[in-house]
């Protein structure tokens, strides 16, 4: 829906298109900012982001054979407190 509003926003603005879609415009531009600014988003996403480059190095480090369970486990020995879920 964003990308929708983004495309269209120079023709019928921001307002009316959300007016139109059942989105709030405080709710785009709120998710505008947090993409603009990556210390806006939630701990969850920053730490989602650290740990899934984690998760891809593992996952390289052992020539892209290691399935979910083999890259879970490879973080635990690493110490990393991940829940299975979270690698999948």
């Amino acid at each position: 829906m964003k990308a929708f509003i983004d495309n269209h926003r120079g023709v019928f603005g921001v307002e009316p298109i959300c007016k139109v879609l059942p989105i709030a415009p405080s709710t785009y531009h709120e998710h505008a900012a947090r993409k603009a600014d990556p210390y806006r988003r939630s701990d969850r996403k920053k730490r989602d982001e650290k740990v899934g480059l984690e998760i891809r190095r593992v996952f390289n480090e052992n020539f892209g054979v290691y399935g979910v369970r083999k890259v879970w486990r490879q973080m635990q020995r690493e110490c990393f407190e991940i829940a299975r879920c979270t690698v999948a």
